[in-house]
């Protein structure tokens, strides 16, 4: 399932740095782009998005359910 940002986003600046797919781009609020959202599935053991979010605004997007295994592809893909 791919992440989300909520209006709670305070524009911190925090999270699109730490993303290893890219998918944060500036905004109010910030928005993860779904398609390369992989919830550092491949990189990381958690997303690194979350754990620098003094917001507390970043929930999974119900809009796309995906599978560890689905998340892992995906980032294959992406940096194949």
């Amino acid at each position: 399932m791919a992440l989300m940002i909520t209006t709670d986003c305070t524009s911190c600046d925090a999270c699109p740095s730490v993303c290893p797919n890219e998918a944060i781009t500036p905004g109010s609020p910030y928005v993860i782009d779904p398609m390369k959202c992989t919830e550092c599935v491949g990189a990381h053991d958690e997303p690194q998005c979350r754990l620098v979010c003094p917001a507390d605004c970043i929930p999974q997007n119900p809009d796309f359910v995906e599978t560890p295994e689905q998340l892992q592809a995906k980032y294959e893909t992406l940096h194949g």
